[in-house]
């Protein structure tokens, strides 16, 4: 059985900014406002959400290897 990860640290290393946050289990968080410079966070291009880019962990439904939810 996989474990999967609930929370996620995101880092925005132009400021120095971090943060635990909690990951939806049924979704990915597409945009992300850095609470130090205010800078609004989006995944790259074809990359389903802010924890693949700027988190620790991958977002839940990656984790578990269901796309359904994501369009990476």
């Amino acid at each position: 059985m996989t474990v999967i990860i609930l929370e996620s640290v995101i880092e925005r290393q132009v400021c120095g900014y971090k943060k635990t946050e909690a990951m939806p289990t049924n979704a990915c968080i597409y945009f992300y406002t850095c609470e130090k410079c205010k800078t609004w966070l989006k995944p790259k291009e074809g990359d389903c959400c802010v924890f693949r880019l700027y988190g620790s962990f991958l977002c839940p439904p990656i984790q578990e290897g269901n796309n359904k939810n994501c369009y990476s």
